[in-house]
């Protein structure tokens, strides 16, 4: 019967280590339920937080090649500024040519009306000589039709002598 008893102890201790082992392994599976609750808790946590920055990626992306293109952009109407710079600066010099050949031209033609006012009284003055003379030529031309008349009345009286 002592082995019996013993027996009895020796399964209660067994049971006993088997009840505290079986509340031990059910709280550690309880923890580790927990900590499997927290982690898919923390995995879904951390899928949002990559899909929010897999769109802020793509923003991002966006927004670089929007940049690109506005810095192409700008590297053209860059260009094109050039182009429009070095366009308006021969126009100004053309301009300044243009100009310049405006005041020679000018200052030409003041000389030539200057010039022409001075002609014109030479003309004048040469029209006024000429009239003179032919004024005078008339008057000349008179008298020696005169003279002759009277040359010619005298021949004839001196012929009827």
């Amino acid at each position: 019967m002592d082995r019996i008893k013993e027996k009895m102890n020796s399964l209660r201790l067994e049971a006993d280590e088997s009840a505290a082992k079986t509340e031990e392994l059910k709280k550690k599976v309880k923890e580790l339920e927990q900590d499997n609750l927290q982690k898919e808790q923390e995995i879904t946590s951390l899928t949002h937080r990559n899909q929010l920055l897999e769109t802020e990626v793509e923003k991002l992306e966006t927004g670089i090649k929007e940049a690109k293109a506005a810095a192409s952009d700008s590297a053209q109407a860059g260009q094109q500024s050039e182009a429009l710079t070095r366009r308006l600066q021969i126009l100004e010099e053309e301009a300044e040519s243009a100009d310049k050949t405006l005041r020679e031209t000018n200052d030409k033609l003041r000389q030539t009306d200057v010039k022409a006012g001075h002609y014109e009284r030479k003309v004048q003055a040469l029209e006024q000589s000429r009239d003179e003379w032919e004024a005078k030529y008339e008057d000349m031309s008179k008298k020696y039709a005169d003279l002759q008349k009277e040359l010619q009345e005298l021949e004839h009286s001196m012929g009827n002598i």
